[in-house]
């Protein structure tokens, strides 16, 4: 989805220095470790960042003026090539809720750990996942595990949103829990590609 462009005037030491060009890119951001508050350093770093609206629902509050209506709109982003994202926004506006929601997947941007683990393929491409990992949000849990090329993604529609865009193309998945839940399934499938950062980094935990 577009949305105008705007100038961008760097208002973070971080977001100085990438606008400076003192860092050369978005991985040296990322192991920094530092935390992203621009939306604008991704899109400097990933110009071909894509999005995809996964969930809109209309929230209800009640207050003493009366019924107040928003909406709350979750994003995933990724460049298909190794980078995702995932966001959820809340404004009276769709078009603003999707923007805010867009922002933030951005600010919650990871670098995945692609491979093949499948004893059954053993290429040694990043077409799958290195190994078995699994990711929660709320009661809903999902477990990735690589898969041999030609499988594709043995998921629902919406994990398949979110692994389409991460760049991951075979993969088999096993859930639990109240997995129609449209936002927490899409999350939990996020986390799961975060924890394989995680085990990378210093093992589980």
């Amino acid at each position: 989805m577009a949305f105008e462009q705007e100038v961008w005037v760097p208002l973070t030491g971080l977001g100085k220095q990438v606008a400076a060009g003192e860092i050369k890119s978005i991985d040296d951001v990322l192991e920094s470790g530092r935390p992203i508050k621009e939306p604008q350093i991704v899109d400097y770093f990933i110009p071909d960042l894509e999005d995809e609206v996964l969930d809109i629902n209309m929230v209800q509050r009640m207050t003493d003026s009366g019924r107040r209506v928003k909406f709350r709109c979750a994003v995933v982003v990724g460049n298909r090539n190794g980078y995702i994202g995932f966001g959820q926004g809340k404004d009276v506006q769709v078009g603003n809720a999707i923007k805010k929601a867009i922002d933030n997947a951005k600010l919650n941007i990871i670098k995945i750990q692609r491979g093949c683990g499948s004893w059954e393929c053993a290429c040694g491409q990043g077409h799958s996942i290195p190994l078995r990992v699994t990711g929660k949000s709320g009661s809903v849990k999902v477990t990735l595990m690589p898969a041999p090329q030609g499988i594709g993604l043995v998921t629902g529609d919406i994990g398949k949103k979110v692994l389409q865009l991460a760049g991951v193309r075979d993969v088999w998945t096993s859930s639990s829990g109240q997995t129609r839940t449209t936002i927490n399934y899409a999350k939990a499938t996020y986390d799961a590609l975060l924890q394989a950062n995680a085990v990378r980094k210093g093992g589980r935990k």
